[in-house]
């Protein structure tokens, strides 16, 4: 006989360490959006993608991306009903493909938030000291500035959710609404020099280049939308607000990177756009701003894009914390984790744990004197890149394992082909970061430190059945 599961419900262990709440889906739609950092990606990725990768054919690569991610929710979000827990990736892999692998998941994706959480402090501390110098202010070094914002970082981590997701719901409305402002100019104005780009729909242009590498700074300016399930306990009715806020973040993600990166390109001219792009990857969006809304807006820009970083580092921070604590309330790490503060109903413990090992790596990064961008915060974003788009792939087998085995019957197209079709295109996804992963971590070919990040998340990944099988553990 079949074995079935019942859709999800808060009952024994589950409720010992629930986390408190009131999160709606706008809440966590910008929690989530935050984390993508979307200013940063038009001033990070995207001259990186036109530069490296298909040129004028690149915001191209964001439908691709959008498309197959859509494929990957549609089976993530159908599963949300029969996962009772907030344990996001390692709770849908071990409940798909048993609890060893469900808690490998769970150590590659600390790896992986963390890794980022602590990179990006590389690209915050370079970025807030170039402001305060913009001002007049004193010269520091990064570190100084990094320091700064992790303690403001540790201390919303420590209270409630709900107060970090007002804080990054203003500075999420900021950081878009200049985007969308410069958007607007440029297409009243009839585009740029050479009116509005069409590179995106030529598929000469699309495949013309390196479109794989196009495909891949795309991938990674998706980092995080996946999140939305660690909010579960601390959603409002979560059976109806994780699928939303996962679509809502997800198209709305993507249409931005789409039209604000081909409004980019039009405001500066397909002939040209290469060219600018590899000679200033870091400046081109504040250039372009000022271009087109004077000297204060790119002012504003400067401002906004350190924000943006802030509420990116935030964002991961409470994600981070997160799995800690679901994975001390299921006594895989010490149990003190997995309780929720008394008085905020926070992850208290589990997010000074995480700032600890965060504080760690940037001190870490200080001693060694490592280069705060093209080091500290290359190295961790190849550890995370690799980490997220594997538990992605995992998830979307685990999945499909799920409804063939445990629940058979129910929409062919939700549980069998949206699935398949997104796990083909993230298999695709894989083999492209793979292959590219030497450059993202600075390297020219397969090295000490590209065979490093492979082994790390390897070990962790097999550290998980090592594991269940010595304890018992608890998979909701």
């Amino acid at each position: 006989m079949t074995q079935t599961i019942a859709p999800a419900s808060a009952t024994g262990r589950e409720n010992r360490g629930r986390l408190r709440g009131n999160l709606s889906v706008a809440s966590i739609v910008f929690i989530v959006v935050a984390a993508a950092s979307p200013l940063g990606v038009i001033g990070g990725p995207v001259p990186l993608g036109i530069a490296a990768g298909n040129g004028a054919g690149f915001p191209f690569s964001f439908v691709i991306a959008t498309v197959v991610l859509l494929l990957f929710s549609v089976g993530f979000t159908q599963m949300t009903h029969f996962v009772p827990n907030a344990g996001a990736f390692y709770a849908y892999v071990g409940t798909g493909l048993g609890k060893g692998l469900g808690l490998g998941a769970a150590f590659v994706a600390l790896l992986a938030y963390l890794a980022l959480e602590a990179g990006v402090f590389g690209l915050f501390g370079p970025g807030l000291a170039e402001l305060v110098q913009s001002y007049g202010g004193p010269v520091l070094p990064w570190w100084v500035w990094a320091a700064a914002g992790f303690i403001v970082v540790s201390l919303f981590g420590y209270l409630n959710i709900e107060l970090s997701g007002k804080l990054l719901a203003v500075l999420l409305i900021a950081e878009v609404a200049i985007v969308l402002v410069l958007d607007a100019v440029v297409i009243l104005s009839g585009g740029g020099p050479e009116g509005f780009a069409t590179g995106f729909v030529t598929p000469a242009q699309i495949v013309s280049g390196a479109p794989g590498m196009g495909i891949l700074f795309a991938i990674l300016s998706f980092v995080g939308f996946e999140a939305t399930a660690v909010f579960r306990d601390e959603a409002r009715d979560p059976q109806r607000t994780i699928p939303r806020a996962t679509y809502i973040s997800l198209i709305s993600i993507g249409a931005f990177y789409t039209i604000s990166s081909w409004v980019l390109i039009s405001a500066n001219g397909e002939s040209d756009i290469v060219k600018k792009a590899a000679q200033n990857p870091g400046t081109i969006l504040q250039s372009t701003t000022e271009a087109y809304l004077g000297a204060a807006g790119g002012h504003i820009v400067q401002l906004l894009f350190v924000t943006s970083l802030f509420a990116c580092i935030l964002s991961f921070h409470n994600i981070a914390s997160r799995y800690f604590f679901q994975l001390g309330n299921r006594g895989v790490l010490p149990a003190a984790l997995g309780r929720p503060h008394p008085s905020f109903g926070s992850p208290a413990a589990a997010s000074l744990l995480a700032s600890l090992v965060v504080g760690l790596l940037v001190v870490a990064a200080v001693v060694l004197r490592l280069d705060p961008i093209s080091q500290f915060y290359t190295w961790l974003g190849g550890i995370s890149s690799v980490g997220i788009v594997l538990l992605l792939t995992l998830t979307s087998v685990a999945v499909l394992a799920f409804f063939a085995r445990q629940q058979p019957g129910g929409p062919r197209w939700q549980r069998r082909v949206a699935p398949g079709l997104g796990l083909v295109g993230l298999l695709g996804f894989l083999a492209i970061i793979l292959a590219n992963l030497p450059l993202l971590v600075g390297e020219e070919s397969y090295g000490p430190f590209s065979i490093g990040v492979l082994v790390l998340l390897a070990s962790g990944l097999v550290a998980g059945p090592v594991l269940a099988r010595r304890r018992e553990l608890f998979f909701g």
